[in-house]
């Protein structure tokens, strides 16, 4: 399996949570190596959705029904949009080279620290072609919901769970780590041409992708480094 890491050039947050990343997964002896992706900035973010042909279209300061999709987007705490829109972005980058080179690919967030090893083959699932394998407890909102909701069934391989209202875009435990197949990126790459880009983690959710599946194990955690989003 491919997998990439969405590292900032340059940010010693980013720079140190790779290292950790790195070090953890030779720690707990994947077989991979994990691929650097330099990461979209906020100085280049706006050239970059031109050249991918991309637009936001997700409020910042009060939430506004979406009426395509019936879903509510809720603004995101963000001091800086661009930083969010990069990040976006720099996630689209990663399922369009899966979507256009036709590879199952694992996209990681440089935050993300290895828990177990992942020795299991997720790209022979042909229910889910979107899989989270991260632990939500401190990555996501209404964490404790999330994993108790997911623990509490038999399936090691399950639907991205309900912990919220109907209306409110929900995924997977925060993006930092999941593996994507060819059909999952095409997929969100459609949303992205209906909807505009999202945040990826609400774009990315079980309203709009049915195919989005989570795993009973936690194979990866949050390093629990500042926000280079929020902040």
């Amino acid at each position: 399996m491919e997998a990439y890491s969405i590292v900032i050039k340059g940010n010693k947050v980013s720079e140190s949570g790779f290292k950790t990343l790195n070090a953890s997964s030779a720690e707990v002896r994947n077989s991979f190596k994990i691929e650097r992706h330099d990461a979209v900035t906020p100085d280049n973010v706006g050239v970059r959705m031109i050249e991918l042909d991309i637009r936001w279209d997700y409020p910042w300061h009060k939430p506004v029904r979406d009426m395509a999709s019936g879903l509510l987007k809720s603004p995101y705490n963000t001091a800086n949009p661009n930083a969010r829109i990069a990040c976006a972005v720099s996630h689209y980058e990663l399922w369009h080279k899966s979507a256009t080179e036709d590879r199952t690919i694992l996209v990681l967030e440089h935050d993300a620290v290895w828990k177990k090893k992942l020795d299991k083959e997720f790209t022979t699932s042909e229910k889910y072609d979107i899989i989270g394998i991260n632990d939500p407890r401190g990555a996501t909102r209404k964490s404790k919901q999330f994993h108790d909701t997911v623990q509490s069934k038999e399936a090691e391989i399950q639907r991205a769970p309900v912990i919220d209202h109907e209306l409110v875009p929900q995924g997977i435990a925060g993006n930092s780590a999941y593996i994507i197949k060819p059909t999952g990126a095409a997929k969100l790459i459609n949303l992205v041409k209906s909807y505009g880009l999202w945040p990826n983690d609400a774009i990315m959710c079980r309203q709009l992708i049915r195919s989005l599946g989570v795993t009973r194990t936690y194979y990866t955690g949050v390093q629990g480094l500042p926000s280079t989003t929020s902040t």
